[in-house]
């Protein structure tokens, strides 16, 4: 029975697809009843008989393209929330599409009721389908049994951060790289997957390849030379493949293209924005009668230095004491605070940096000059996040979360500035809305805390093994 679920487990890229395009076929059947009850009556072109199949089919398509843009048919890789939370932003913005699209058919303006119902009649389908596809991926998956090898200490916390999602990781092996390659070789063929992390380039190579021959399933944590090689262009000079890194950032073309972007977004959005930004400006005036804004030197493009706004969601004097990193039950918070903080609203007041044009929507979170420092300090390829504009959100906003390492923060956006593109913009701009709601990206810093302690504890209890290990052998 245990070798058939595994068998199973081999086809579940094959399933969830399957799933998929069932769901995508219920949102088309819906789409095909709202609209020959809603908008049969409506002056539309006839199209020989097929126009009211020809435009399921387009509502399909469109469907298919934002679930697989905003990873709603990720079912069992994310978790359910998050995988319905991106089907109903994907859902909303196809049905919003659409709207207009048989507006622009009818040639005027047609009622939105049936696409209000059809909204709501979506939804439902993608609350059903994103539970019952999911947990028919966990009946059939079987987490596969891990050994972790590590560098650095700290990088045993990416053991604590896979054991939240235990149906799909189950790291059973710690194991540090000083143990040499022939012991950790020795080790490892003993496990269905290997996770190498933070490994000296040598032996990790040699830990890799060895995987690789043996099938053993790999995952490897990419240093930043890594990441900046992923980001090279493929050539071919005489005989010999070579990687071309330019190392630029954005070419003036994409600068244009995402100023364009930022502009044709951030003008509508302040005038939706306005009524909400007088409102929580009225509710902080009224709490302490402090001032409304926050501002802040941060660093962006080149490291210019400008000053962020944002809405003050602390006390006056909140920083007398100097820069500390707010928790979750700050007291510096002030009421407003918390909910602006949790909503993101205090966030808002940037779409003027952005108009401005010391910011872009889309790009690595501008850092503080004195962080700038600091983690230049201990990490000197800090520097590469401001070869772009700071942006609002970011990819380390969207895959990261509050509490993530500097360094893993790097990692995440020398992904987005090495892999950069007009279409990643739109992308995570979309994602934007899910992540959110999300709770676990707005941790605060004492959630860090933990991690470290669970991490410290970890090695504790690690090298007292090895030394019971070393003890018995000496009897």
């Amino acid at each position: 029975m245990d070798r058939r679920r595994r068998q199973i487990s081999g086809i579940k890229s094959l399933l969830r697809g399957l799933d998929g395009l069932l769901e995508v076929l219920l949102l088309a059947v819906a789409y095909y009843f709202i609209w020959r009850h809603g908008y049969e009556a409506e002056p539309f072109p006839a199209y020989f008989g097929f126009g009211k199949y020809l435009l399921a089919g387009v509502y399909a398509l469109l469907v298919v393209v934002l679930f697989s843009a905003l990873d709603g048919f990720k079912f069992g890789y994310l978790k359910a929330f998050d995988a319905l939370i991106s089907q109903w932003v994907s859902l909303v913005l196809a049905n919003f599409i659409t709207y207009w699209q048989l507006c622009l058919i009818a040639n005027k303006i047609i009622t939105p009721t049936p696409m209000l119902i059809l909204t709501l009649v979506g939804a439902a389908i993608c609350f059903v389908c994103v539970l019952l596809f999911t947990w028919m991926y966990h009946q059939i998956y079987i987490p596969k049994n891990m050994a972790m090898i590590f560098g650095r200490d700290k990088a045993i916390s990416l053991k604590f951060k896979m054991e939240t999602r235990p149906d799909k990781y189950a790291i059973k092996k710690l194991i540090p790289v000083e143990d040499g390659f022939e012991s950790i070789c020795q080790q490892i063929v003993n496990y269905d997957a290997v996770i190498i992390n933070d490994v000296p380039a040598q032996i990790r190579n040699d830990i890799l390849k060895f995987c690789y021959q043996r099938h053993i399933r790999t995952y490897v944590t990419p240093k930043i030379s890594d990441i900046i090689i992923r980001g090279g262009t493929s050539i071919t000079l005489f005989d010999t493949p070579l990687l071309l890194v330019k190392g630029n950032g954005l070419t003036p073309a994409q600068q244009l293209f995402k100023r364009l972007l930022d502009l044709a977004i951030c003008l509508p959005a302040l005038v939706v924005a306005l009524p909400f930004m007088v409102l929580v400006a009225i509710a902080i005036k009224a709490e302490d009668g402090g001032p409304i804004f926050y501002k802040q030197a941060r660093a962006s493009l080149g490291g210019k230095v400008f000053d962020i706004l944002k809405f003050r969601s602390m006390v006056v004097d909140a920083e007398k004491y100097g820069a500390i990193p707010a928790t979750d039950k700050d007291p510096r918070i002030t009421k407003v605070g918390n909910f602006i903080r949790a909503t993101r609203l205090d966030e808002l007041p940037q779409i003027l940096n952005i108009i401005k044009g010391d910011m872009s929507i889309v790009g690595p979170r501008p850092e503080r000059v004195e962080h700038m420092e600091k983690y230049g300090a201990e990490i000197p390829e800090f520097a590469f996040r401001t070869k772009v504009k700071g942006g609002l959100t970011g990819f380390a906003q969207i895959y990261g979360k509050y509490n993530t390492s500097p360094y893993d923060k790097l990692r995440l956006d020398m992904m987005y500035i090495e892999n950069y593109s007009f279409i990643m913009d739109i992308k995570l701009i979309l994602m934007t809305a899910r992540i959110m709601l999300k709770k676990d990206s707005t941790e605060g810093f004492d959630k860090a805390e933990e991690l470290n302690k669970m991490t410290q504890e970890a090695l504790a209890e690690m090298h007292e093994s090895a030394e019971d290990n070393l003890a018995g052998v000496g009897k």
